[in-house]
């Protein structure tokens, strides 16, 4: 028969034959595999290969330290009023579940000292290093009772939360829009879990310094750091292991910020924080440990005259030995210490990915 005019010849269509699947274990192995040579291509270091400054260099271009620290100032200042429902909150809900530094402790702690010191040192001075020992007392939490594991757990749940309440609210400022303290309470907690998992892999991280720790301790008791080889061994031993952590934490400090992007996993923000301090972790390190520097010399600033009045104070006045000024002064300089230190990381992760530019 004749075909009809127009039409055309229809083709049978062949059965697809299957893609065999792949075991799960060959899709990780290839998964990491390209993952490796991802990261060999993007970063210039090689292990025990020297590295060479071109291969390395890379720009960075942030204000001054004291004009970059003065610069996160003004952004908390301008919105002093959604910071300050953030502080108060925070220190609210710490005290009410956690609770303050103990003033009975706190009192027993400054009258010993007192009457150790008078026998040992006279004058103004020793009541100036009393009171730094009594702060460096609160700052570790020798004032307070120790804490069980429900009270561990709200303590990082807190910390977590005001962290990504206050990164969202700077990304919302720096935006242009004018959030309130409540959208940012309610909206910032999405990733919380994506955090919380970077924030163990930091803990993960500072494991060398805590192994720094117990061989100081053990060093100590056995007279091992006291001269010879064996300490030189050993101090080096030390400083090894407090520069590996460094190391990790500074990329990891950027992770948690990126972490919180939408749609952004755990593992790929601390892979794309890696990139982002590659060729300038030290100069990045240098900024974090002026902001811990000058955190401690002005909670020194605050507290000393604090507890010095405090003293001054109930001297005149016992009556008022209950109130404990000292402890909530500890309690609201910690609330706002936590907020500082997350506006500063977050502005200065802004700078960074700012500054784009790529190893040389």
């Amino acid at each position: 028969m004749a075909k009809a005019k127009g039409t055309t010849p229809t083709k049978k269509k062949m059965p697809k034959t299957p893609v065999p699947q792949q075991r799960w274990w060959v899709r990780w192995r290839n998964a990491f595999t390209t993952r490796v040579k991802g990261m060999l291509q993007r970063r210039p270091h090689r292990s025990f290969k020297r590295t060479y400054k071109r291969d390395y260099a890379r720009s960075l271009k942030i204000p001054g330290y004291w004009a970059f620290t003065n610069e996160v100032r003004a952004m908390l200042w301008k919105n002093k009023q959604t910071f300050s429902w953030l502080i108060v909150v925070y220190g609210l809900l710490t005290a009410a579940i956690i609770g303050i530094a103990s003033q009975t402790m706190y009192t027993d702690y400054s009258d010993s000292l007192k009457e150790s010191g008078s026998q040992l040192f006279q004058g103004s001075w020793w009541e100036v290093g009393r009171a730094g020992i009594l702060l460096a007392s609160g700052v570790i939490g020798s004032l307070n009772d120790a804490p069980n594991d429900v009270e561990k757990f709200v303590a990082v749940l807190l910390g977590l939360m005001v962290w990504l309440t206050t990164v969202w609210l700077l990304r919302a400022f720096m935006a242009g829009k004018k959030p309130k303290f409540r959208d940012g309470l309610y909206n910032s907690s999405a990733p919380l879990v994506s955090t919380a998992l970077v924030f163990v892999v930091g803990v993960i991280q500072l494991l060398p310094v805590a192994l720094a720790a117990i061989a100081f301790a053990a060093g100590s008791a056995s007279g091992l750091i006291n001269d010879g080889i064996e300490a030189m061994i050993f101090w080096l031993f030390e400083m090894l292991l407090l520069v590996l952590s460094l190391y990790w934490i500074t990329s990891t400090l950027f992770a948690l910020v990126l972490v919180t992007l939408p749609g952004m996993y755990p593992m790929r923000a601390i892979e794309t924080a890696g990139d982002l301090v590659i060729g300038r972790r030290v100069r990045i390190l240098l900024r974090f440990i002026w902001l811990f520097g000058l955190t401690l010399v002005t909670w020194a600033v605050i507290m000393i005259p604090i507890i010095l009045f405090d003293a001054w104070l109930k001297g005149i006045w016992p009556a008022i030995q209950w109130f404990p000024l000292v402890p909530i002064c500890l309690l609201v300089l910690a609330s706002v210490s936590v907020v500082w230190l997350s506006a500063y990381t977050y502005m200065l992760y802004r700078k960074v990915v700012d500054d784009d530019a790529a190893p040389a």
